[in-house]
């Protein structure tokens, strides 16, 4: 089992965290943001994190073990604090642009946690040398990894419920300045059913579900119900030889096993998988857990 942190990525930092929230740099810019698993005391003083952030975000609820998908809220920032701003992303022959902004759920558009994967991917894809590979990534969010297998020349199809994500997703294509990206708004789960069905197959899956979630048709989703089915379809569209999968996981109290076990099920043919638990490192000793990951290829 492997505890794995986005070493790459500069223009990333977490500052501190504790007491529910956690203070981090992306870019020129810190934000406050709400954190359920910062259970510790910080280690700044309060007045530290005031005086250093541009942004806080605040989250109006009782609970703060458990976040839902009703969120209320919003964001206090200073005037100077853009609503957004880009930040870079470098990793051996990968140079990548993302733009974030200040939403409205709280998030920036990114989870730094994810570098790792995104080394994986770029390192996976320029090693292969295979003519324009199929990648397949779902519940894509706003389209980092999309955008890494696109410039490691691989033809992608980004499957996310949400419209502004693929819109996000389309600008960070263009940013980096890549196009033919195939974009589809769609339920994740309802697309993979419809491949399988087609009988495409790709050379990588990538996938990073919600612990729970909407389709644009009000399609419930929910992890712990659906993945096993969802990793058995999945299985079905991945090549024989030159394949690789990706499962990400941010869901409190699941075990990076959970993740190896449900594989194991539907991945007979599976070497030597990594799996085990990604977090963000700390600049005061306290680092922060951010979901498990399963991933291999063949």
């Amino acid at each position: 089992m492997k505890l794995l942190h986005p070493a790459s990525w500069h223009d990333y930092e977490l500052l501190d965290s504790g007491n529910f929230e956690k203070l981090e740099r992306f870019g020129k810019y810190v934000l406050i943001r709400p954190e359920p698993q910062a259970l510790w005391s910080r280690s700044l003083a309060d007045e530290v994190w005031k005086k250093t952030a541009h942004a806080k975000f605040v989250r109006e609820q009782t609970d703060k073990f458990r976040f839902t998908d009703d969120v209320k809220g919003g964001w206090s920032k200073d005037p100077a604090m853009p609503e957004s701003w880009n930040v870079q992303y470098n990793y051996n022959g990968l140079r990548l642009t993302l733009r974030l902004a200040l939403t409205g759920f709280g998030h920036v558009g990114v989870f730094p946690e994810q570098g790792s994967n995104w080394n994986f991917i770029y390192d996976t894809l320029t090693q292969w040398q295979l003519q324009r590979p199929r990648v397949l990534n779902l519940f894509a969010y706003t389209g980092a990894a999309s955008v890494v297998a696109r410039s490691a020349g691989a033809d992608v199809t980004h499957c996310d419920a949400s419209r502004p994500g693929l819109n996000w997703a389309s600008q960070n294509m263009q940013m980096n300045g890549l196009q033919d990206i195939r974009w589809v708004y769609e339920d994740a789960f309802k697309f993979v059913k419809r491949e399988v069905k087609r009988g495409n197959k790709y050379n990588g899956v990538i996938m990073d579900p919600p612990p729970y979630g909407r389709g644009p048709e009000g399609e419930k989703w929910t992890l712990q119900e659906q993945l096993d089915e969802l990793l058995a379809l999945s299985s079905a569209l991945l090549e024989k030889k030159n394949h690789f999968h990706i499962l990400s996981m941010y869901a409190a109290g699941l075990s990076p096993i959970v993740g190896l076990n449900v594989a194991k099920s539907h991945f007979p043919e599976m070497r030597e998988p990594e799996y085990g638990e990604f977090f963000l490192k700390s600049a005061q000793g306290k680092d922060l857990p951010m979901g498990t990951f399963l991933r291999f290829r063949s």
